[in-house]
This record gives structure tokens, sequence and C-alpha cells, in this order.
């Protein structure tokens, strides 16, 4: 059983304190200009909390794009700065410059965490989406000062902790995305769980091949057909494309049942398929959602990641999209705010969902620092 994550009620008073947040607010950007600033939105509710209960200082850490450990203008801190003037104009909030200007951050340097913490009493790390990293903003503070979980944080955990210890039935995952080599893992965790998987995306040709099925030109994992097959034949639930859309050598879209001639590429779950796994989703009382089911960024090839989260929004039972693509995809089409839950992490809520803990979390479990 997890120990119990310590959450900000659990600090001391941070009354005339210096508060140090890890946050993530990793968020898109266009030429300097933000494009979605839910990441700067969902940490108000700790950095408001922190100031309410009188913090003298707050001062928000983060990590932007992939500066490669040097300062690079072009991942300022800059934009995010005056985004969360606007929101808060709290003169006592203050934002850092980018975590990964400084090499040590990415290689878990214990001297950076003390250099962060320095002049600061008490530290909260609110970066779930950061939280499978061991970087020194990540496990290093909590080993230096009393430490808790911010309400993102703390709100990830809880949700993620109720699907892999007691999802209400029957409970229903639903992956895509590109490669099944990145996602053999969860699967085998999701299996012990779940009632139903339902496999769209690039992973599902390496399912399909395993079936015995042509693919064509689609993405193909060929060191990978083993362990598809073992899954098949485990007398799991698992259910694949029964039909899909394919691009053609001349760039003509088609649609075909299982199997695919040679020069085509599979881009997108059909129109039969979608509404098998959308039945399947309506029917189940939670759900769990990562990876889209086609090229959805191409208009041609997003009816199927569509038809999927139109039958999340509209589902009965419990509904948890899993970061990432999956999350930008509700977002674009609008309907983020009728899920149950939309993790902030991608990478961090799979590696929880397999692993059931994450360096960050751990590090918060295991505090020391002060306590």
């Amino acid at each position: 059983m997890r120990t119990k994550l310590p959450l900000l009620e659990d600090l001391p008073s941070p009354g005339g304190k210096s508060v140090l947040v890890r946050t993530d607010f990793n968020v898109p950007m266009d030429g300097g200009r933000i494009t979605d600033d839910m990441r700067i939105r969902l940490p108000l509710e700790t950095i408001r909390w922190l100031l309410d209960n009188g913090a003298r200082r707050v001062v928000a850490a983060s990590h932007l794009g992939r500066p490669k450990g040097r300062p690079d203008p072009r991942f300022s801190m800059e934009p995010v700065r005056r985004r969360l003037r606007e929101l808060l104009p709290d003169e006592r909030v203050s934002v850092a410059e980018n975590l990964r200007f400084d090499p040590r951050e990415e290689a878990g340097d214990l001297s950076f965490a003390e250099e962060l913490c320095a002049g600061h009493d008490l530290f909260v790390n609110d970066a779930f989406g950061a939280a499978h990293r061991a970087h020194a903003s990540v496990v290093g503070p909590p080993r230096l000062l009393p430490s808790a979980a911010g309400r993102v944080m703390a709100r990830e955990v809880s949700v993620l902790d109720g699907l892999l210890d007691g999802a209400a039935r029957p409970f229903v995952a639903v992956l895509g995305g590109s490669k099944v080599s990145d996602k053999l893992g969860v699967i085998d965790a999701l299996l012990e769980r779940v009632d139903t998987l339902l496999v769209g995306g690039g992973m599902c040709f390496t399912f399909l091949a395993a079936a015995g099925h042509r693919v064509g030109d689609s993405l193909l994992e060929p060191d990978h057909l083993e362990a598809c097959r073992r899954l098949l034949d485990s007398g799991r639930d698992i259910r694949v494309p029964t039909d899909l859309v394919a691009l053609g050598p001349s760039g003509e879209t088609r649609q075909f049942g299982e199997d695919l001639p040679d020069g085509w590429k599979g881009m997108d779950i059909g129109p039969g398929t979608a509404a098998e796994f959308s039945d399947a989703i309506t029917e189940a009382r939670t759900v769990l959602w990562n990876g889209p089911m086609g090229v959805f960024e191409d208009p041609r090839f997003a009816a199927g990641t569509r038809t999927v989260a139109e039958a999340m929004a509209a589902a009965s039972g419990f509904t948890v999209v899993g970061g990432g693509d999956s999350a930008s995809a509700v977002a674009s089409l609008g309907l983020s705010g009728r899920m149950g839950h939309v993790s902030t992490g991608g990478g961090a809520t799979l590696e929880y969902i397999e692993k059931g803990d994450l360096p960050g979390i751990a590090a918060l479990r295991t505090a020391g620092g002060g306590s």
C-alpha cells in the first residue's frame, strides 16, 4: 500500500515564510506567444492557498522546453511571468528562470537543489508532469525543506490511485499513440485491472500484424510482434481495429477492413471501430484514455480520435484523459470540461500506472527536510 502523500495542510504554517513551489509551466509556445495557459492556471489554487495563509513570498520554479543545459532566449520564462502577473497580480509571487538553463537540473545534482532552496522555508511540488524525472528541483528539495504536494499533484495522485486500487467496473482502457514499445509495461499493468483494452493509433498495427493481418506500409515494430501475440493470446479482452482509414501511395485516402495492401499506410481507425470503441466507453463505469486513435492533427485522419473524445464526454462513468496528445485533442475539441479528469502528465501518468510511484512523489512521501 502506498504511503500517505503530505498535503499543504501538513506543512508548518506558511505565515511569514518563503515558499519554493515547483510548478509545471512548460506551456506550448508559438513564436514567444503562449497558446494554452492551462499549466499556468492550474497551480494558482496552490499559490493562492499559500498567500491566503500568510506566506511572505512564493517563488514558482519550472522548466520550459529543452534548452539543453544552457541559457537560451527562446525558452525564457518572461512570457510565463507576464501571464502569471495578469492572472495573479500579487507582488509576493515571482517566477524563477528556466530550471533547465542549468545542466545540474537534469543531472539531479543536489548542489543545484541546495541553491534553489536557499532562503526558502518550505517546498511544495505541484508539477505532476515532471514527477517522473529525478531532476534536482523535483527530488532534491524534499531532502532539504519541509515539503508537501500542491493541489494539482495531490489531485493527480488521488485520481490515479483510485484507478489502480478501486476503479468502478466495467473498467475500460483506451490506448493509442504511435509505438507499442512505449506502452508494453503500461499494458501489462492495465491488464491486471481493466475489463477491456481498446487499442488504436499507430501501435495497433503491430497488434494486427501479430494477429496475422497485412498492414501495408503502416508503422510496425517487428521486434515486438511476439509480445503482442502473447497479449492477444492471454485470454484478456483486447480489441483491435476491425476497419482502418489509410493513405495511399499517391496521397489518396480510403477505408479498408483489417488488412491493408502494400503501399498503403494506416492513419486512423475506421468508423466501425470508432463506433465499437464508443459503445464500450458508453457501457463502462470507469474509462482511462491515453493516446490518439490516428494522426488527428490532419483533418482527414481525425475522426477516430474525435469519436472517442465525444464518447468520453457523453459517458456517464468516470472518465480520465491521460495527458499528452489525448489532452491536446480533447482541448482542441472543446471537451476538456466534460471529462472527469484531464491529467497534466503524459509520460508521468503512464509511468505511475505502470510502476505505482514516481521519483518526485516518492521524494515527497519520504521527505526528510525539517520533518
